[in-house]
């Protein structure tokens, strides 16, 4: 979702920059992009490492449960007007076209975001932070997608502009875009540097063996 369909990284940044400063642990834009597709609870996880700090599983718990208040809080303010270039173009046409498309996304805030994006009409699963127990590096959340829709992790194409998204794309057997610079999603079947280029015609003509 984030950073494919919309960008919600920097209402992500912010929330997580306002705990830490709670806290009085150094957080910045450098330690965030280490967060880009991961969890939760690991990327508190990253934050309390990253201060060299000892932190009980409970409280670390409530710390990232108030980090997600003051995220939700923030979603209030997105409209249809926030998708990516590209990115509803790109759903539109899946649905023209007959394409069955499940989400992938570690956040377990995803249906509220969707609903401010007027977008849960595009999807015919929705798989996220709830639906599974292991996030992104892990390939459950596609495994779990796949599944919904009937198909074989062979048969499904993901895309990804994280590299834990794009690792988890890959040790589940999925073929995968990745959307963003070479040196966080490289590895990825093909890439592009925006969704704008992502588009159904390029992705075909790379994947020719699927359509």
């Amino acid at each position: 979702m984030d950073g494919v369909i919309t960008d919600t990284a920097e209402l992500h940044y912010l929330a997580w920059k306002k705990l830490s400063d709670e806290m009085g642990w150094r957080f910045d834009r450098e330690v965030n992009e280490q967060l880009r597709g991961v969890s939760r609870m690991d990327s508190i996880n990253i934050i309390k490492d990253h201060n060299n700090v000892q932190v009980s599983e409970e409280k670390l718990a409530a710390l990232a449960t108030a980090k997600n208040d003051i995220y939700v809080d923030s979603l209030d303010q997105m409209t249809p007007n926030d998708y990516l270039p590209g990115a509803q173009e790109l759903l539109n046409l899946l649905r023209v076209e007959g394409f069955q498309v499940a989400l992938g996304s570690a956040s377990k805030n995803s249906i509220k975001v969707l609903e401010q994006l007027e977008a849960k009409k595009y999807f015919d699963v929705i798989g996220d932070g709830n639906s599974v127990s292991k996030s992104k590096p892990s390939p459950d959340i596609f495994l779990f997608g796949a599944e919904q829709l009937g198909l074989k992790p062979e048969e499904c194409i993901v895309y990804e502009d994280a590299e834990a998204g794009v690792d988890a794309a890959k040790a589940g057997g999925f073929h995968a875009v990745g959307i963003g610079p070479a040196d966080r999603v490289g590895h990825a079947d093909v890439r592009f540097d925006t969704m704008t280029e992502a588009t159904l015609f390029a992705v075909k003509s790379h994947f020719t063996s699927l359509f």
